[in-house]
């Protein structure tokens, strides 16, 4: 592959800031990273796991409790939440995530109009969480069960 040489200085000063064995792992990085976006806008269907990082102002009326109803409105996305007390009457919440990426869109448009959030991003990748329950093979077994 080749580079501009200002963009290819740049790659490296990067590479060498993080601390990186090589330029290649760097490049992958950024890869991946533009694949999973890519795929979000592009494959709308495609099921994607991730996070979704807000901060919100606890001050502002019921903003929690809204957010926890806009979440419960996506219970089949949102896995699990992670809520710290950040100062001046902050909060940060990220959410771990699994779903079609236009209901992980949907699910951070909704967010973002509780009055009060001042920060929300999301970040996803391809891999998904592992089947945690199978239902088929759990089916078979409580069918068993009742016999």
């Amino acid at each position: 592959m080749s580079l501009p040489a200002e963009l290819s200085r740049q790659l490296d000063v990067m590479v060498e800031e993080r601390g990186l064995p090589s330029r290649s792992q760097l490049i992958a990085e950024l890869i991946r990273n533009a694949l999973a976006d890519h795929g979000e806008a592009m494959r709308p269907d495609d099921m994607l796991a991730g996070t979704i990082t807000l901060v919100y102002r606890g001050d502002m009326g019921r903003v929690r409790h809204q957010l926890a109803q806009t979440q419960a409105e996506y219970l089949k996305e949102v896995i699990s939440s992670q809520h710290v007390f950040l100062e001046d009457d902050q909060s940060l919440e990220v959410l771990l995530v699994q779903g079609p990426a236009v209901r992980l869109r949907e699910l951070c448009d909704a967010l973002r109009k509780v009055r009060g959030v001042r920060q929300l991003r999301l970040f996803t990748t391809t891999a998904l969480l592992p089947p945690l329950y199978e239902q088929e093979q759990d089916a078979g077994r409580l069918a068993g069960e009742a016999a």
